[in-house]
């Protein structure tokens, strides 16, 4: 499981031109499941998302995690995140689960995530989104497990 975290201002997500998810100040998270993940890496990196401290502090260092700042999440399902473009020009995607399980851990995931008394807003798994999004920093950071 990979994970793409952005610290945002403000998030969206739309499908045919309707917003289907929308945060402010949080992350903007990307998802991507491979064979073989597991429902206790899901859990794994729930909570070193949940508990990442990279919101800054008084003393203007990252300090905050989410539930310090009262941030939300958008998370959104990528599977191009397992692309191989090792050969060719053409990225191969049969390092990315099957939809069917994929979508079954990426709400494990959410679920999890608002578990934890933080605001869940989501894409729509498998359809053509139109992600958009203030950077914070900016600060990308990616998570693997």
């Amino acid at each position: 499981m990979k994970l793409v975290i952005q610290r945002v201002k403000n998030a969206q997500v739309e499908v045919d031109s309707k917003i289907v998810g929308k945060i402010e100040k949080g992350f903007l998270v990307l998802l991507g499941v491979t064979h073989g993940d597991t429902k206790e890496q899901a859990d794994y990196l729930v909570k070193k998302l949940c508990n990442l401290r990279v919101f800054k502090d008084q003393n203007d260092k990252m300090n905050l995690a989410l539930k310090d700042i009262g941030g939300e999440l958008l998370i959104v399902s990528q599977f191009t995140l397992y692309a191989d473009c090792t050969s060719g020009n053409r990225p191969s995607f049969t390092n990315a689960a099957k939809p069917e399980y994929a979508n079954e851990l990426y709400n494990y995931f959410c679920d999890k995530c608002a578990a934890n008394n933080i605001k869940v807003e989501k894409g729509i798994f498998g359809a053509d989104m139109k992600v958009s999004l203030l950077n914070d920093g900016p600060v990308t950071i990616i998570m693997e497990k």
